[in-house]
């Protein structure tokens, strides 16, 4: 059975949000004005659901799937949850980027990884019990499916192939992790750490098709909080990387051009 909504406009400091309450458990989450709530029942149709880990499943499951949790259209800035926050389900990304970062006491904002189309969110938090370890923001435009969790618990229960890929999204995404703090610590020159983001990233848009072509939706500024570099070494870097002809650069999108010349860098 569909979960019910009640969408109900609050004022809060500076802009008003939206709260979904999901009357099949008591998972709230806040969404700018323009968001869109429908239920979701495409995923059948959804032509890069075979290039995706969690939600390429089989008939009797993916029929299941459809069934449980609703889709959100959001605009660029939308929260999906708080660190700290009560791990009220999952939510799976089906097009858009969603950026994860983290706070420190003394109010220092890192930013830990952008996530894109198929990635799984809150997948760990849900499964554990835990609170949310990061803040989630949408970076653009975004359609997102959000699955309550006692209701994604019961899918995975019920379906061992689905329980099989969110145990392989909890492996990828620890791999992941493994890979930015060996690209942190061990990469001797912001070149280095910028050139390993990129292709990383356009390995993922590409979804294993030869394009690797993405939209880069962070401020030179935040891409140097994101290798521990200075805003002016990554403008002065991608300058570099544009000349030598390791990527292409047009508007927001960048296309890599040179993979194996990347990850030369990279090493």
């Amino acid at each position: 059975m569909q979960p019910r909504l009640q969408v109900k406009p609050r004022p809060i400091t500076q802009r008003n949000t939206i709260r979904v309450l999901v009357d099949a458990g008591t998972e709230t989450f806040d969404m700018p004005p323009s968001s869109i709530v429908r239920s979701v029942r495409d995923c059948a149709s959804c032509e890069l659901r075979p290039l995706r880990m969690f939600c390429n499943l089989g008939s009797e499951a993916l029929a299941k799937f459809e069934s449980v949790g609703v889709e959100l259209k959001l605009a660029k800035g939308a929260k999906l949850f708080y660190e700290g926050g009560s791990s009220s389900g999952v939510f799976i990304i089906c097009t858009g980027q969603v950026k994860l970062s983290c706070t420190s006491k003394e109010g220092k904002t890192m930013i830990l990884k952008i996530a894109m189309a198929g990635d799984v969110l809150g997948l760990g938090a849900v499964i554990s019990g835990s609170p949310f370890e990061v803040t989630a923001e949408t970076l653009e435009p975004a359609e997102i499916k959000f699955i309550a969790r006692t209701d994604f618990l019961s899918f995975i229960q019920k379906h061992g192939e689905a329980s099989l890929h969110a145990a392989k999204a909890l492996s990828e995404e620890y791999k992941a992790v493994f890979f930015d703090a060996r690209r942190l610590a061990l990469s001797g020159s912001a070149a280095g750490k910028l050139a390993a983001l990129l292709l990383d990233w356009g390995r993922t848009a590409s979804c294993g098709r030869p394009d690797m072509r993405f939209t880069m939706a962070l401020t030179h500024e935040e891409l140097s909080n994101l290798i521990g570099s200075s805003r002016e070494t990554v403008t002065r870097t991608l300058g570099r990387f544009k000349r030598e002809k390791l990527i292409q650069i047009r508007g927001s999108t960048i296309l890599v051009l040179s993979p194996a010349g990347l990850a030369h860098l990279s090493e």
